[in-house]
Order: C-alpha cells, then structure tokens, then sequence
C-alpha cells in the first residue's frame, strides 16, 4: 500500500535518487517533503514532479510526513537530528552511515518506530538493492519499488551488507585500471570504456535473477584451465589482490561496527 506523504531531512544525492524513484510512474507516493538546504537539489525536484514541496525547514519536513527519512551526513547528524521534535509512532527511516541505532533514537529522543536502511544510488531508475533492519513489511515494500530490498534478522547480517557495499568505488577502480591500461597500451580510450563497460555489465547480469549459479561456479567457468582468465586470476590472488580485498573489508566492518 502506497504512503500519502514521504518527508526527507536532508537533500543530497541519495534523497534525489529515492525521489526520482518513488514518482516514476507509477508513483508510490502522493506527497514528498523535502528539506530546503542543497537548494539546487530540492528545486530541481520540486520543478520536475507537482508532488514534491520544499518545506520551511527540517521541522517542517517532519511534521508534514507519515515516514521520514534521515539523509544526511554522519558528521553532522546529531546535531540535526537532536533539533527534531518527532511523533510517538512516527516511522523513521534512517540512511546516515555507519551511525549505531542506540545512537540515533538517543538523538530522535521520541518512541518512534526506527528502521535503518542502505539506498544506493541506482534507486533512481527502480533497480537498487536496499538492506534495511530491523525487517519492516512495509519499509521493505517501498524499497521494492524502487528494485529490491532485502530485510535483515539482525545487526550483524545489516553491517556486513554495509561493508559489501564499500566495494562501489573499487568495481568502478578496476574498470578504470583496465581502460587506462588498454589506452597505455594502444588502444583508443573511448574504444576501451565502448568496451569493458559492457563487459562488466553482462557478468553483473550472468551473477544476478533466478537461477543464477553460485559465485565460484561462474569464476571455475570462466577460467578456462591454461586460459587468460585463469592467469588474471592467478595473478591477482598470488600478489595480494584477494587478501587486500579481505583486509579492506574487514577494516570497513570494524569501522561501521565501531572497533576502530
């Protein structure tokens, strides 16, 4: 069942992304309230959907919301969010990173019913994958709107998909490696980004959808025995590049999970 209005304290990147997501057609939402800072941002949506009001302030935002999400940054989250007056039963979606949630409702200061969540930018066009905690039906149906959402039994399984998705930055590290190596070694880069670009893209989609293979079944069958791919990967796993993989996400998980 669609939500009458949807507020967002803090308008960035991600609130734009979730916003675009929730009016494509069909709409999931009749009304959005959005913060008036990131003024760029918050005109913008306001200009491209009738739906989309640009609150007087943060207060406002959340006075005219039946679901208020909190996106904003972690370094200046309690300071917003501590100058927030919410509803007893007011449902409040949190997507501040690596915040712990005795944190945040210490902040909220009212007994709201408090889900945290992970958006990730490809909601714009109703194809992210979104963990949230604790489980929430109807969280969990707005979220499979705008692509999926997977709903987390407990703390740790919501911090280990947060540390999964520190991993962004290095997939789109690697393709660039590539293509600056193709370029270096000939070839036009334009040719190379034409290429692996897709490339990339099709093994996402092999790995993805209902019958899908597990992991290290698609990388036994793309490494042929005696083949390049069996050579990359060989490479990469003798000269550190699997255990930096592992050391790096065991940093991020200590972080998120405060032991650093």
């Amino acid at each position: 069942m669609n939500i009458k209005s949807i507020g967002f304290v803090g308008t960035g990147v991600i609130t734009e992304a979730m916003v675009r997501g929730l009016l494509a057609d069909p709409a999931y939402a009749l009304e959005i309230h959005v913060s008036p800072r990131s003024a760029h941002i918050a005109e913008t949506l306001a200009g491209a959907f009738a739906a989309v009001n640009i609150a007087k302030d943060n207060q406002d935002v959340v006075d005219r919301s039946d679901m208020v999400f909190l996106a904003i940054r972690p370094q200046v989250a309690e300071e917003v969010v501590r100058e927030l007056s919410f509803r007893a039963g007011q449902t409040v979606v949190s997507v501040v990173a690596a915040t712990e949630r005795h944190a945040l409702l210490d902040w909220i200061g009212a007994d709201v019913h408090l889900v945290q969540a992970i958006p990730l930018p490809f909601v714009a066009d109703r194809q992210g994958v979104t963990a949230i905690y604790p489980p929430d039906d109807t969280v969990a149906a707005l979220f499979d709107t705008l692509g999926t959402a997977v709903q987390c039994q407990s703390r740790k399984e919501y911090d280990l998909l947060a540390a999964a998705s520190a991993t962004m930055s290095t997939y789109f590290g690697i393709m660039e490696t590539v293509g600056v190596w193709l370029e270096t070694s000939g070839l036009e880069r334009a040719k190379a980004n034409a290429y692996i670009a897709p490339l990339f893209a099709s093994l996402a989609q092999k790995a993805s959808g209902p019958g899908a293979e597990p992991f290290s079944t698609l990388s036994r069958e793309f490494a042929t025995r005696g083949g390049l791919n069996e050579q990359v990967l060989t490479d990469f796993e003798k000269k550190g590049g699997i255990a930096a993989l592992i050391e790096a996400l065991d940093g991020v998980l200590a972080r998120i999970e405060g032991r650093n």
